[in-house]
């Protein structure tokens, strides 16, 4: 994946994730859905500056951002916008292509569609946790590659947060199976 990509808005790189190839040691699938977030957004954990907690969201961009959310769930992200740091691209939802008796050992004996269609059911899956906060995407575990043809998107507001709701920055896979929610049948095709 040209690193260049990372450089660009949240936004930017949140769409252009959707189609692409997402591994961590050899386990992943396509990336279906994802959600963009910038330090000027009350959603973002950057909004309030440099923490401990989202030191990675203001370094180098193309790195990994994983964060625990409610002590229970890891979440991934893609640190992103050289000209703006603090944003991220937070990966909610894949579809499962390889490794998949891996996951289904991590998550159980699930339906293939319930394995990855959540940020913190797909950091499971993977095997994403702290440990791999604030590392390179471009280097093992990781492995990302973009789609040849660019997907048809729809577009929509994010979820499951109160501040910023209505930031129409949630982007997914047009007909997957594989989204954590569906978009609403008005969803913008992006």
């Amino acid at each position: 994946m040209p690193h260049a990509l990372f450089n660009e808005p949240a936004e930017t790189v949140a769409r252009t994730l959707i189609g692409a190839e997402l591994e961590v040691d050899g386990v992943g699938g396509v990336i279906v859905e994802t959600e963009a977030y910038d330090i000027s957004d009350p959603a973002s954990h950057s909004f309030g500056g440099p923490t401990r907690r989202n030191a990675a969201m203001f370094g180098a961009t193309g790195c990994a951002y994983v964060y625990r959310i409610y002590g229970l769930h890891w979440c991934f992200n893609v640190v992103c916008d050289a000209g703006q740091p603090g944003s991220a691209v937070l990966v909610r939802a894949l579809e499962p292509r390889t490794g998949l008796e891996r996951m289904h050992e991590r998550r159980g004996l699930l339906p293939t569609a319930s394995l990855c269609s959540g940020p913190g059911k797909l950091c499971e899956a993977l095997g994403i946790d702290g440990s791999l906060n604030g590392r390179p995407l471009d280097q093992a575990p990781f492995a990302l590659r973009l789609h040849a043809q660019p997907p048809e998107l729809v577009q929509g507001v994010r979820i499951g947060i109160t501040k910023g709701a209505e930031t129409p920055w949630r982007f997914g896979l047009k007909g997957s199976r594989f989204l954590s929610r569906p978009f609403p049948a008005m969803a913008a095709t992006a």
